[in-house]
């Protein structure tokens, strides 16, 4: 937990007093940030908190116990579950006898900046966890919380009356929380378990100066614009329905065709990159889940059903079907790498209360793809996708990180194995001297990966692609190719999404771009605006035209008035309005309204072709 600290002249520092917690000191002072003994001859005036990840997670773990304090001081029955630092701020789950709403996050901020001028002192102490359960006996919350603490002391912050169970650390008094806002309130499952009681929950953030604060909440309300769920219902490209299911998104007219000219656009990538298309079945014999691993690991975010007395499980994921794909034939390694892709359909089990719009769904469609090769090429492969996902993000202008994710609590396959795949990827970045972090523990159950993180307008990271190497799978099936020397060899499986999701995609580049798509994917690229009847045969002609280019058009053939027309198709984001009167019939010209360019102009007919005909020919590999 790291705090930068700012030193003063000796003078100063001799009337200066420092207040903090003994394993704060000793982490500072092993990560040599500090030198321990200064601390003790009270050398330094202050501590200061900047934005870094470290200093940000005891602000904001510090802020979650402080409008704890506001919520008890003001709803005195409250009782308190847990209240975790997440990636931009923090929640408590709480029950409390009063309904709590939106409207009441400004009276529990104005209580949490009272106890902030109040500049009350925060205080640990430990006690034996027996000694937990008897002062917390009448809190049945906290007896939830202490049955996923091991057996030994338990710490317990304290801050004026309220006091809770918290490994810590936080900062030393509530002066230095003063940047903070309340966000929003939700309901939670106790434990996450749906079958539990519903707890509230009310998520904030905090940051170390007024500026920070004041940038993020600005991108906030700016994210609240963008929200995919409001512009999908506004642009008409997806629904959900209560009859059919949660996390069951129905696709309307204009959502399938983006979705559809990005799934073309892929397909013909892909098949440049030498990736043959495949199709695995959506619904396997629960034998083949036990090979894999999926049952034992993976089991309770599965569907499983009964046909003929026998268990199947309906696929969440495509690589036992490219398994089975690579069982069907002879392989040599004159076939190696060999490259399966498909658009494959699969459902997991989500729990309602995570469900959110096309972030979080129970049906999706991967762009997935495995590749079948030698040990040897391993390295190649990997920055042949690297440079397939930075060929991609580059073309929808998101910038992105990398990071490899290392081998779970939960895994198959022994340690000489995932040393062997984490090893490949590192030298594959390595030798490219590509930057990226390490996440401990990550990766999938049957192999290390590297994870792509996009950055989007808004500042956002989304976990979108990823490489994963697998030596486990084939290996649990026996997969072979014969080697040049005649003999048999097991091949290394890779497993790759680039989108990770075109559900999950499209959500997230509805929001980066506002719902202004791409000229190339929009899902109406063009508004034709007949001025009166007249002009309507013209504009169907001009429709007709920009289809056989694969471009969707709309004609505005309601008996409304230009402007009316004009209005309705600029709410629906369209890049380009085409306006037709006389003039343009009798010339075969049309009026240009280009919503990128912003700009107004009159081309002939033929000029239009060649510039939508020349956007379409901007996406290339």
């Amino acid at each position: 937990m790291c705090f930068n600290i700012k030193t003063h002249g000796v003078s100063e520092l001799k009337k200066a007093k420092l207040f903090m917690e003994k394993e704060v000191i000793a982490f500072l002072d092993n990560e040599k940030i500090i030198d321990s003994q200064s601390i003790k001859s009270e050398n330094l005036e202050k501590i200061y908190f900047d934005n870094s990840k470290q200093s940000l997670e005891v602000i904001r773990h510090s802020c979650a116990h402080l409008m704890a304090q506001a919520i008890k001081s003001l709803y005195p029955e409250a009782k308190f579950f847990v209240g975790p630092v997440i990636e931009d701020g923090f929640y408590y789950d709480f029950r409390v006898e009063s309904k709590i709403g939106e409207e009441d996050l400004a009276k529990i901020e104005k209580k949490m900046k009272e106890l902030t001028e109040a500049k009350i002192e925060i205080e640990k102490y430990e006690i034996s966890k027996n000694e937990a359960l008897q002062k917390f006996k009448n809190d049945d919350l906290k007896q939830e919380v202490l049955l996923r603490i091991p057996d030994g002391q338990v710490s317990i912050y304290k801050q004026g009356e309220f006091e809770d169970l918290c490994r810590g650390p936080h900062v030393p008094n509530t002066k230095f929380l003063r940047f903070f806002k309340l966000t929003r309130v939700a309901g939670a499952y106790l434990g996450g378990d749906e079958k539990r009681e519903m707890l509230t929950r009310i998520y904030g953030t905090a940051f170390a100066d007024k500026e920070s604060l004041k940038e993020y909440l600005t991108i906030i309300e700016e994210a609240k614009k963008r929200d995919h769920r409001k512009l999908g219902t506004e642009l008409k490209l997806f629904t959900f329905d209560d009859e059919i299911g949660g996390g069951l998104p129905i696709w309307l007219s204009n959502g399938a065709r983006l979705r559809s000219k990005l799934e073309h656009m892929l397909y013909k990538i892909h098949r440049l990159r030498g990736y043959e298309p495949v199709r695995g079945p959506e619904l396997l014999k629960a034998d083949a889940w036990k090979i894999s691993g999926h049952y034992v690991n993976y089991k309770e975010n599965m569907y499983f059903t009964q046909i003929d007395e026998q268990e199947y499980g309906i696929k969440p994921m495509n690589c036992v079907g490219h398994i089975k794909i690579y069982q069907s034939d002879v392989r040599s390694y004159r076939d190696l790498p060999l490259k399966f892709f498909e658009y494959g359909v699969v459902h997991r089990h989500e729990k309602s209360g995570v469900l959110h719009g096309l972030f979080r769904v129970r049906e999706f469609t991967q762009d997935d793809a495995h590749i079948f090769c030698m040990p040897s090429q391993i390295k190649e492969q990997v920055l042949e996708i690297l440079a397939f996902v930075d060929n991609l993000m580059r073309l929808f202008d998101f910038s992105y990180e990398m990071e490899i994710s290392t081998k779970p609590e939960k895994a198959i396959g022994d340690d000489e194995i995932w040393d062997m795949a984490t090893k490949a990827l590192k030298e594959a970045l390595d030798e490219q001297g590509l930057k990226y972090g390490i996440d401990e523990g990550g990766g999938a159950f049957y192999g290390p990966k590297i994870d792509i993180k996009i950055t989007d307008a808004l500042k956002r990271k989304w976990q979108c692609g990823t490489i994963q190497v697998d030596f486990n799978l084939p290996n649990r099936f026996k997969l072979e190719y014969t080697d040049s020397d005649n003999e048999k060899k097991q091949p290394v499986m890779l497993h790759r999404a680039i989108l990770g999701s075109f559900e999950r995609f499209i959500g997230i580049l509805t929001e980066h771009c506002a719902g202004e798509f791409p000229f190339f994917i929009a899902p109406t690229a063009v508004g034709i605006i007949p001025i009166s009847d007249s002009h309507l045969v013209y504009a169907k002609e001009i429709q007709t035209m920009l289809l056989k280019w694969d471009i969707d058009s709309e004609v505005y053939e309601k008996n409304e008035s230009l402007s009316k027309k004009i209005r309705t198709a600029e709410k629906q984001r369209l890049p380009m309005i085409l306006v037709i009167g006389d003039d343009e019939v009798a010339k075969r010209s049309v009026a240009l309204r280009d919503r990128r360019a912003k700009e107004q102009k009159n081309l002939s007919l033929d000029e239009f072709i060649n510039l939508v005909k020349e956007k379409m020919s901007e996406v290339h590999f």
